[in-house]
């Protein structure tokens, strides 16, 4: 399988949970899918693509010599190759689908309207840590006054 190809598939797998996460309503086996399936599965993914990166398994698809992430230009040398791409795209998908599933558990169990975290569910999509810090900021009072910080 192509790197585009694992790319565009992680791609896929990713925007289907998210749409069901925003769109559909949160039954308890949808919720655990996410989890499950989709995020273990990526988390999956990006642990066989490093691994055969690191290994010498699988053809990076460019040039990774000297790659590290001590500096800019080591990063931009692993990424540079498409596997090191793919991977890194890989790990912002697990891992920003991670965020996103417990910032709607979070919001559901703190009785915020799914109109309110909608936006903030989709700005954790497109710009991961700017939703998470968003949602930090509105659930903060709610959270103190239910005694509940976790």
């Amino acid at each position: 399988m192509s790197w585009d190809a694992i790319f565009g598939a992680a791609n896929m797998l990713a925007l289907l949970a998210w749409v069901s996460l925003i769109l559909l309503p949160r039954w308890p086996a949808l919720l655990s899918a996410i989890l499950y399936l989709v995020v273990g599965l990526l988390s999956m993914l990006y642990a066989g693509i490093l691994i055969g990166l690191v290994g010498g398994f699988v053809d990076p698809g460019g040039d990774m010599t000297g790659g590290n992430f001590s500096s800019i230009e080591g990063v931009q040398t692993l990424f540079s190759a498409k596997g090191g791409l793919t991977m890194g795209w890989i790990h912002y998908l697990a891992f920003d689908l991670f965020v996103g599933l417990w910032i709607a558990r979070d919001a559901d169990a703190k009785s915020f309207s799914r109109i309110l975290q909608a936006p903030i569910l989709a700005a954790t999509f497109l710009a991961g840590p700017l939703g998470l810090f968003v949602w930090l900021l509105v659930r903060e009072p709610r959270a103190r006054a239910l005694g509940r910080w976790s």
